[in-house]
This record gives C-alpha cells, structure tokens and sequence, in this order.
C-alpha cells in the first residue's frame, strides 16, 4: 500500500470540491480529453489514505509499547495525523449525506 501524505488528502479533497462548481461537469454529450476520476473514485482514494495513516499510527504506537522504537514524537504526530485525517473524511461525507438528502427534497 502506499503511504499518501496529507497534502494528497488534501488535494483530493479539493478535487472533489472542484467536481460541485458550475461548470465543473460537461453539457451532455459532450466529450472531454481528460479522463478524470469520478465521485466515488476519489472518495475512495481518500478513504485508503485515512486508512493507511491509521494503520500507520497504530504500528508506531505499538512499537512504542513493546519497546521497538523510542520514536514518541513520530508516533504521537502520525496519530494527530490520522485523526485530523479522518475528521476531515468524516465531514465531507456529512456534506455529501446533506447534499444527497437536499437533492432527494427538491420537487420535479
């Protein structure tokens, strides 16, 4: 697995929020050259990333117990890391739950 920084989180976030600007999507039927990655896609990027920095921050802690490394600084900022991480996941997902239910409200 890869090790993404939070910098990389941070810039799939940004993508994700480029996608809700006007004029981010393509009239129908239009085609683009790019292929960029969908909704779900990036959500799942970032899910691994959040992922990756909590195991990461586990590991270290443990090996701090068990007296395999003497590293408590790294450790102790992998794990602010990681939680940082995840409540930023954690609110962007309220807002895709809020959005969602917005859209499901509006009347056709």
């Amino acid at each position: 697995m890869e090790n993404l920084s939070t910098s990389q989180i941070a810039q799939d976030v940004q993508e994700l929020i480029n996608i809700g600007k006007p004029g981010a999507v393509a009239p129908s039927g239009a085609i683009t050259n790019e292929e960029t990655p969908g909704f779900g896609e990036l959500m799942k990027s970032a899910l691994d990333a959040v992922n990756q920095q909590q195991k990461t921050a586990a590991g270290m802690m443990t090996d701090i117990e068990t007296g395999k490394s003497k590293d408590l600084l790294g450790a102790m900022l992998a794990s602010q890391k990681a939680s940082l991480s995840f409540q930023a996941l954690v609110q962007i997902r309220n807002k895709a739950v809020a959005a969602y239910e917005e859209i499901m409200r509006m009347q056709v």
